[in-house]
């Protein structure tokens, strides 16, 4: 195990903000992954765990602690019957190039899922969504070291707590296990997913699209929106949507339309009739503009959702003006955002 120490953290996340790691490994192996996790604990330092460093907002100070960077690399593959493909994938390796391996296989369940940055290991724990599919569904087990317990473990799908953006992984167990592998089953020649009304747009003759067409056309929005990492495109110097989209009650719904004067645009949460309202709608009846800057941090250009490194940007920026927002926005609705970056060191 190879330890560094004050490395620069900012170049390792999408961001670009954040100060130095006291101490640093990167882990290409399950050995090294118990063996960081084992010298954190045996000398009470704080432990933080880093994929693709895409979720994240990392403070100006830094993390006083060891950050483990997963960097485990695998992918396995083979048929379960009823035309279904296991993959068992290591958690280091990169999340969109995964997607388009599955795609090309002609494998169903993550093709709304491409062009989201990352590691395959962050998609159990955020429960990775966007157009209609999550992670869950496709999910068989996850493999992961129990620092509690200090041995390996692996989840079956209903172990995991899943829920819109959580899981065991990041609320009641947080901070517990460190995911080394996730095993996803996905369909053979399955059709693929055109719920959105973004992708119904691009398929108007209500046709079957093959997956590649509709993994390349989710870039395509997501490029457009200013989603998609871009290498020398301002606006991807962000941690993508900066807060979730809320899940409110029929009477929350009827308060938003009444003080927006319009009601809103909602979507199916899944959960007890409550519905899903857009996070990036209720910042813009707030007030807030795509290109809306305070200093060096700003909201992005394409989608009011996204805050942006402008270049040089701190991390007291960036929460200086999503504090701005979830001010307004709970002023004006009663609506409380919660954010989705994982928020280090402060």
């Amino acid at each position: 195990m190879l330890m560094e120490e004050n490395k620069p953290l900012a170049p390792l996340t999408t961001f670009g903000i954040g100060g130095r790691a006291r101490w640093f490994v990167e882990a290409q192996t399950e050995a090294d992954v118990v063996e960081a996790a084992e010298w954190a604990q045996n000398r009470g330092v704080p432990l933080f765990v880093l994929g693709g460093g895409s979720n994240v907002l990392i403070a100006d100070s830094g993390f006083d602690g060891l950050v483990l960077h997963v960097a485990l690399r695998g992918i396995e593959e083979s048929d379960s019957g009823d035309h279904m493909v296991v993959f068992r994938v290591e958690a280091g390796e990169n999340w969109d190039a995964f997607v388009e391996r599955a795609v090309k296989e002609n494998c169903a369940g993550i093709e709304c899922l491409a062009g989201i940055p990352g590691t395959v290991g962050g998609t159990p724990v955020q429960n990775v969504g966007a157009y209609g599919q999550e992670v869950a569904a496709v999910i068989g087990c996850v493999r992961a070291f129990d620092t509690r317990e200090h041995r390996m473990v692996e989840f079956g799908a209903g172990e995991c707590g899943f829920g819109y953006r959580r899981s065991r992984f990041n609320r009641e167990d947080k901070g517990r296990f460190i995911v080394t592998r996730v095993c996803y089953q996905l369909a053979r020649a399955g059709e693929p997913l055109i719920q959105y009304p973004d992708l119904q747009r691009m398929f108007p003759d209500g046709g079957r699209p093959a997956l590649a067409e509709v993994a390349a056309a989710v870039r395509e929005v997501r490029h457009g929106k200013g989603m998609l990492l871009v290498a020398g495109e301002p606006d991807c110097r962000s941690a993508g949507s900066f807060f979730r989209n809320p899940i409110v009650t029929e009477d929350q719904v009827d308060r938003i339309g009444f003080a927006a004067g319009r009601k809103p645009p909602q979507f199916p949460a899944g959960v007890d009739g409550r519905v899903k309202i857009p996070a990036a709608w209720l910042i813009e009846q707030a007030g807030f503009a795509k290109g809306h800057a305070m200093g060096a941090a700003g909201i992005s250009s394409r989608h009011t959702l996204a805050l942006v490194n402008r270049g040089g940007a701190t991390a007291s920026e960036v929460l200086a003006l999503a504090a701005q927002i979830r001010e307004r926005v709970e002023k004006r609705f009663g609506i409380a955002l919660q954010p989705e970056p994982e928020l280090i060191g402060f």
